[in-house]
């Protein structure tokens, strides 16, 4: 019997990854979340994050929201960005925290904005 599960991410421009998976974790607002098969039906939301799909090889994928969804072995994971960490370079990844550092140095800001923020910026930190 295999412990393999579909995963599915799709933006709104286009499905980004379908694949038959044995493990995804996801950063959700509760904190990173690990996801196999015959997981219990789930529905949550992405804070910024890595998003890793691990089979014999690992896959990751930067995304900033979002929404999951795990029902019957399937996960589906819609969101407005993911991007895979292997196709970052070094300066989009800077100007993506200098532009961040920005925004959270404005008072005006709520506390969640700089709550995203703080973890969209030590995200790409960790991955630089």
């Amino acid at each position: 019997m295999s412990d393999k599960f579909t995963v599915e991410i799709i933006s709104p421009i286009k499905s980004i990854i379908k694949s038959d998976t044995s493990e995804v974790v996801i950063p959700s607002y509760e904190g990173e979340m690990g996801i196999l098969k015959n997981h219990i039906p789930i529905i949550t939301f992405l804070r910024p994050g890595v998003i890793k799909i691990i089979n014999e090889i690992e896959r990751n994928y930067f995304v900033e929201d979002g929404t999951v969804e795990f029902i019957d072995d399937n996960l589906l994971i819609l969101t407005s960005t993911a991007k895979d960490v292997n196709k970052f370079d070094k300066t989009e990844i800077d100007e993506i925290i200098s532009e961040a550092e920005k925004k959270i140095g404005n008072s005006e800001i709520s506390d969640k904005e700089k709550y995203l923020l703080s973890y969209k910026i030590n995200t790409l930190k960790n991955l630089n």
